[in-house]
């Protein structure tokens, strides 16, 4: 009498995460379970060997961020604009990470929501800072989710401070 329902990709990564902290019962043995799929950022594949081109040398773009402007900024500080979405990136690896932002992310801009926290945590348990802290900045300037997100800028002290980013979704085109 059990039904099967198909997990969306974020359920099974949280799942995995679930699963992975559980500890079998006596006697029992540990099932493994497959890693979920995670989407990746399209690579570009190398021009074939028979043509080619040659261009001008340019000095390598540093990667543009788009931060809030203050009015929005000082809005979502003080609640006078809503943050009609939070996910917590909290004790994941940066590739169960990546899968669940996106497709948050996804599912958020697809909905029409404007303004999302992201909670990647301060990560100074190793006495640097937290790698999701670094990373998830630097996925929100990549082609994969410009096409979702406007800007992003640090939240407010009680919205998590340094350890949460609030985040600007574009527009959805009717």
């Amino acid at each position: 009498m059990s039904r099967r329902r198909d997990l969306s990709e974020e359920d099974r990564v949280l799942w995995n995460l679930v699963a992975r902290s559980a500890k079998p019962l006596k006697g029992k043995a540990i099932v493994e379970l497959p890693d979920p799929i995670e989407p990746r950022p399209p690579q570009q594949e190398p021009a074939p060997a028979s043509i080619v081109t040659v261009s001008p040398a340019k000095p390598k773009a540093q990667p543009v961020r788009h931060t809030l402007d203050e009015p929005t900024l000082d809005k979502l500080s003080k609640g006078r604009l809503p943050i009609e979405g939070r996910v917590d990136l909290h004790g994941m690896t940066q590739d169960e990470a990546y899968s669940l932002l996106f497709s948050f992310l996804h599912r958020a801009h697809a909905n029409g929501v404007r303004f999302v926290l992201v909670i990647t945590g301060k990560g100074s348990s190793s006495g640097g800072d937290g790698i999701l802290k670094r990373s998830v900045p630097a996925w929100l300037s990549t082609p994969a989710f410009r096409t979702l997100v406007s800007s992003h800028d640090h939240a407010a002290r009680h919205h998590g401070g340094a350890g949460a980013l609030y985040v600007r979704l574009r527009r959805t085109r009717p």
